[in-house]
């Protein structure tokens, strides 16, 4: 083979490769670009995931906080009896023994301040405006008209964070304005 020849075949091998490393280059922005856009497009898939453990994370806990609430609205309400009959038998203490009667008012008042912990609030407020939502009237005092104000507590009524549990039972008069 006479050497000119092999000088225009290595020109040719040169222009070849220099032809396949363009190729190759286009090739590899492309896969670049391709892997960029795929980690983008993972990037947003763990934020989305990441995102979706951050709410059922907190609605976990809401729901457990809930039912906490609930369970404990619900021994309160089952309390409320017992707390009735020792709010009772500390009325009748009169004639008891001083030992047994500081007994019982002791328990008594560790009941109310555990439940008053708990959050349950006393309705036995008496000279208040009548409210349906707070308040069971029971006995009516006066003739109709003017404003219903709660004269007597029959029995009281009790609320838990802000829900009534159970309405006062009360005696209403009837205020007229003058």
């Amino acid at each position: 083979m006479p050497e000119s020849e092999s000088v225009n075949e290595d020109e040719e091998d040169v222009a070849a490769t220099t032809v396949g490393s363009g190729e190759a280059a286009a090739d590899l922005e492309a896969d670049f670009a391709a892997l960029g856009k795929e980690r983008d497009e993972l990037r947003g898939l763990a934020q989305r995931v990441q995102a979706d453990f951050e709410n059922y994370r907190k609605r976990m806990l809401r729901e457990q906080t809930d039912a906490i609430g609930r369970a404990n609205e619900a021994l309160v309400e089952q309390l409320l009896p017992v707390l009735d009959s020792a709010a009772l038998a500390v009325t009748q203490l009169e004639d008891a023994d001083e030992g047994v009667r500081k007994g019982i008012e002791l328990v008594f008042a560790e009941l109310v301040g555990v439940l008053e912990k708990a959050g349950l609030e006393r309705l036995d407020e008496t000279d208040v405006p009548f409210d349906p939502n707070v308040h069971e009237a029971v006995l009516q005092e006066g003739g109709p008209g003017g404003e219903p104000v709660v004269a007597e507590i029959v029995r009281p009524g009790y609320r838990l964070k802000g829900k009534v549990l159970r309405p006062a039972m009360v005696k209403v008069a009837h205020q007229t304005t003058d």
